[in-house]
């Protein structure tokens, strides 16, 4: 049996994307290469390792090699950044997980650095909930993430994020200096379920309020387009600033709470040469532009 790093490579990326024309795409392959590989690892195991739907999905056996798969590709990356550490070079390609706001929000500027200060090394960004984005650091898929509010820990502090209300610039309390939530009370509330939802209880609980959402939307945008329509009153991160239309105002909130977003490797082992590089990289220019 003879099962290579190109085949597992091919194999994981179907499954990351949901596809082999999105794998292709992810590799910089043609989708019948992409296909050649993961058919070819197939017949080396002499069994199917995935079901060809939409979105594809691993089979029994695809699943138990699937963690294996994961690991053999994160050890041959160490190696060969190692090499590459060695002789003063870092290169190579760093998976970097963040939520939507974050990415949204933050990452854009950390790619817009990265690409000047460490130009041999290529971020792609995977976009999910906070759930996913913790699960793919620990199981390697992501090399880094931004996490939030995580355990004490090695990482860089990107920001404290501060909570904010986010009102109709027409609001009644929109030319105020900051805005307590018990004075939004009589307002519609919307909330999109996310990892943001406990700590927004939490502001109303600080305020002896009862959380009583009359909207919940999943998408941020959704969400941003009904408090533009008048339909009621949100809560963000200050990290969304730069996503708020000018009809709409970001205020700060009472009771005060804020979040923090660090940016770390994968818990309990080695990081990636490139990836320590690109902490190193932010901790640098969030100092120098303090």
């Amino acid at each position: 049996m003879t099962v290579n790093l190109p085949q597992l490579r091919a194999f994981l990326a179907v499954v990351d994307t949901g596809g082999f024309s999105a794998a292709a795409a992810e590799l910089g392959m043609s989708q019948s290469a992409v296909s050649h590989a993961v058919a070819s690892l197939e017949r080396e195991l002499a069994a199917p390792l995935l079901v060809r739907a939409t979105p594809a999905r691993t089979t029994a056996l695809g699943e138990r090699v699937l963690p294996h798969a994961r690991v053999a590709l994160s050890a041959a990356r160490s190696v060969e950044q190692i090499a590459a550490e060695a002789t003063g070079v870092l290169t190579g390609i760093v998976r970097l997980a963040a939520t939507p706001t974050v990415c949204q929000g933050m990452v854009p500027g950390l790619l817009r650095h990265w690409r000047e200060d460490q130009p041999r090394i290529t971020v792609r960004v995977f976009e999910g909930d906070s759930a996913e984005v913790t699960t793919w650091l620990a199981d390697g898929t992501a090399d880094a993430a931004v996490l939030i509010d995580p355990p004490p820990g090695p990482g860089i502090q990107l920001a404290t994020d501060h909570y904010r209300a986010l009102l109709p610039r027409d609001h009644p309390l929109a030319g105020e200096p900051s805005v307590d939530i018990r004075d939004l009370e009589d307002d519609q509330f919307l909330i999109s379920p996310n990892g943001c939802e406990a700590r927004i209880r939490t502001i109303h609980g600080l305020a002896g309020l009862r959380f009583n959402p009359t909207h919940r939307v999943r998408d941020l945008a959704t969400l941003i387009s009904m408090v533009q329509a008048g339909i009621g009153v949100t809560v963000l991160s200050e990290v969304s600033r730069s996503l708020i239309p000018p009809d709409l105002v970001l205020l700060p909130l009472e009771p005060r709470t804020a979040r923090r977003l660090v940016l770390t490797g994968p818990p309990g082992r080695p990081w990636h040469p490139a990836v320590r590089a690109l902490a190193e990289s932010a901790a640098g220019h969030l100092a120098r532009t303090a």
